[in-house]
C-alpha cells in the first residue's frame, strides 16, 4: 500500500478540515455539532485533530483547560495545491485534458463554457 504524502489529507482529514475552515476556532465538542448524524465520537475527532496537527494543518490554544482549534493552512492555498495535484496525476499536468474529459463526460455545458472563455478573455484584458 502507497504511504500516503504528509501534504495530502485522508477523507475524513479533509472532512474536518472544511468544517474547521468554516468555523474556526473553535473546541472539538462545538465542531462536533456541524457534523452531519451520525455524529463521530468525541475521541475520533480529537485523533483527527492531533494527526492534522501533526501534518502542519491545523494550531491550537489551550483555552480553560481545552483545546480550540484554528487551520495553520489557508483554505484557498489548500485548494490550489491539491487541484495541481489532481490535474498532474490524473491529466498529465494537462488543463485542457482535464477540461476535455468534462465535456466528454457532460458535465461542463456549452454555456459554462463560454463563460470561462468570457472569464479568460476579461482577465488579459486586465493584465494587458
Amino acid at each position: 500500500m502507497k504511504k500516503r504524502d504528509n501534504n495530502q489529507l485522508t477523507p475524513k482529514e479533509e472532512e474536518l478540515m472544511q468544517l474547521l475552515w468554516e468555523h474556526e476556532p473553535i473546541l472539538i465538542s462545538k465542531l462536533i455539532e456541524f457534523y452531519p448524524e451520525p455524529k463521530p465520537h468525541f475521541n475520533t475527532v480529537s485523533t483527527v485533530m492531533k494527526r492534522l496537527e501533526a501534518k502542519g494543518f491545523v494550531g491550537h490554544n489551550e483555552i480553560g483547560g481545552s483545546f480550540q482549534y484554528f487551520s495553520a493552512v489557508k483554505k484557498e492555498n489548500f485548494r490550489n495545491k491539491s487541484f495541481g495535484d489532481f490535474i498532474k496525476n490524473y491529466f498529465g499536468g494537462s488543463y485542457y485534458g482535464a477540461v476535455s474529459a468534462l465535456v466528454e463526460e457532460d458535465k461542463i455545458s456549452a454555456t459554462e463554457l463560454k463563460e470561462l472563455l468570457e472569464l479568460i478573455e476579461n482577465k488579459g484584458k486586465r493584465n494587458g
